[in-house]
This record gives structure tokens, C-alpha cells and sequence, in this order.
């Protein structure tokens, strides 16, 4: 089993027995603990701080612990959090419903220590796998950054995001100009490299924590900016071309620079014109074959 850091992995204990849940942190108390005695708080602790894995009670004044873990299947930010249930029901029909609202395993009280103890480390471990094959499925092996998958689901989550609220959303999409020369003239390894090398450019232009840069094709990117107006999209934009230019990674195949240059182009969410995120990302990708038929190097938005 892999070995886990259980200083730096946290779980979210919940229950209202004061007995009980001193005796949970007694069992767990190697591990980074959060505890919660009610709904409410049960709930906002597992949306504002993502512990590992949740240990919840069922019975709960408010409610029972089968809809809390209904309520947090439904947040897409938690809906992956493990949930063990903690409980005094031992029959079949209470096992059984707990694992259909989403639960991993049920433990009866008494709290054994010893039981408690191996039955979380064994989640742990095969949330760490999980983990770790996701972020396998949602990572671009060249590059490190977001691939297209995971771009297209967090565009989903936003999209919804900026509709529901009225907030801004934009979208850059760039590309590297003359890329198939830049292989052709200096080998498909240092084509990586200029990848590599953009791909961090964008995403330290990028300094706030919801912007997000994913390559979404072989020599093409995307910026999803939330929340960026339009104005503040092309002052990013203009800033991207001039950090890329700052490279100078030399290239003898661009008929315009002799280093690497991209282009962008911008879109930026109405309500009016858009009617799903697909629609927005076509127009920036058609601002984008305009910035390159007008002479690349540049941005249109």
C-alpha cells in the first residue's frame, strides 16, 4: 500500500455524540482532523476546505446523514470525496442504502480504534490511485497543463457559472506561428521544448488561481479567463505576445520574426450571441485565423 503523509491528508468528521466523536479523533489523530456536530457546518467545511475523505454519522438532528451525503454528491467541487458512515445501524437495509446515496463503506459503533484506522487508510490509498489516474486522464503529458478534456469540462462549469451570475467570461486561443517549420528546421525535440517553454509563459502570465491555459491541440492553447472583461482580456492578450516574444527562441522558418511568435485571438461571452460555450470558443477560434490572415504576431478579439 503507498505510504501516505497523514499530516498533510485531512478528514472531515461528523457527528453529534460529543462521546463518539472524541473517540474518532482519539482513533485518527495522526491525521489533519476538521469535525463538524451539524448540517450546516458539515456542508460548508467540506466546500470551502476539500478534506480527503469524510466520516459521517446518520443520525443527525437536521438531517439524517444519507441526504447530507446526497447534498454533497451534488457539488461537483465534492462530489469525489470519499464518505464512510459511521453508525449504530447494523442491519442490511441501512448498509445497503448507504451505498446507494454514494457512501465507500459503513463501520458500526462501538468505535474500534484498530478497525477504524485500517478501514481509512484503505480508502486513502485507493483515492490516491484515483487521483492519480484522473489527473493522468486530465493532463497534457508534454506540457504538464489542463489537455482538452479537462479544459472542456471546467468551460462547462463556468459557462454555467457566468450565465447564472451575469459575469464576464473570455477566452484566448493561441497558436504557434509557423510551427510546422519551426519542426522542419530544427528537429521535433526542440519543437517540444518551444512548447514546453510557451506553455509556461501563459500560464505564469496567468496569475490568478481561476484562469486556467490548456493545450488543445498540437501547437494551439486556450486561456479561460472568468470573470475578465473584454478590456482586460486584450491588456492580457497584448501581454502574452510580448512575454512569448521575450523568449527568443530563435526561428529561421517564420517569415515574419526571427524568433517564435504566436497569434490570439479573443472572445468574449454574450448572452445575446452565444448560446453554448462551443459557440464562444468557435468565435475566438475565428478571431484566430484572422489574426493570422492579417500577418500573425498579433491579437484579434
Amino acid at each position: 500500500m503507498m505510504n501516505l503523509n497523514k499530516k498533510q491528508t485531512t478528514l472531515l468528521l461528523v457527528d453529534d455524540s460529543p462521546t463518539d466523536l472524541a473517540a474518532l479523533c482519539c482513533a485518527l489523530k495522526d491525521y489533519h482532523l476538521l469535525t463538524a456536530t451539524n448540517v450546516l457546518d458539515a456542508l460548508n467545511i467540506a466546500i470551502l476546505q476539500q478534506p480527503d475523505l469524510i466520516l459521517l454519522a446518520i443520525n443527525l438532528p437536521g438531517m439524517d446523514g444519507y441526504e447530507i451525503c446526497r447534498q454533497l454528491k451534488k457539488h461537483i467541487s465534492i462530489q469525489l470525496i470519499p464518505v464512510i458512515f459511521i453508525t449504530h445501524l447494523t442491519d442490511e437495509e441501512s448498509e445497503t442504502k448507504g451505498f446507494s446515496v454514494g457512501a465507500v463503506d459503513f463501520i458500526s459503533k462501538p468505535i474500534r480504534p484498530a478497525i477504524i484506522q485500517a478501514r481509512v487508510a484503505v480508502q486513502l490509498h485507493f483515492k490516491t490511485i484515483h487521483d492519480q489516474l484522473a489527473l493522468t486522464a486530465h493532463t497534457d503529458a508534454l506540457t504538464g497543463i489542463p489537455n482538452r478534456r479537462h479544459f472542456e469540462a471546467v468551460m462547462q462549469n463556468e459557462w454555467s457559472h457566468a450565465l447564472r451570475y451575469r459575469k464576464p467570461l473570455s477566452l484566448l486561443i493561441a497558436d504557434v506561428d509557423y510551427f510546422k517549420q519551426f519542426n522542419d528546421y530544427y528537429g521535433h525535440a526542440a519543437g517540444d521544448e518551444c512548447l514546453i517553454a510557451i506553455a509556461n509563459t501563459l500560464n505564469s502570465t496567468l496569475r490568478r488561481a481561476t484562469d486556467m491555459v490548456a493545450r488543445i491541440g498540437g501547437e494551439e492553447f486556450v486561456c479561460l479567463l472568468p470573470e475578465v472583461s473584454k478590456k482586460n482580456a486584450v491588456i492580457l492578450g497584448e501581454r502574452i505576445l510580448t512575454n512569448v516574444r521575450d523568449l527568443a527562441i530563435a526561428h529561421a522558418g517564420s517569415s515574419i520574426a526571427n524568433h517564435v511568435t504566436i497569434s490570439l485571438g479573443l472572445a468574449v461571452l454574450d448572452v445575446n450571441h452565444h448560446s453554448s460555450w462551443q459557440a464562444l470558443l468557435s468565435q475566438a477560434d475565428q478571431a484566430l485565423y484572422r489574426a493570422k490572415f492579417e500577418g500573425r504576431n498579433r491579437l484579434i478579439g
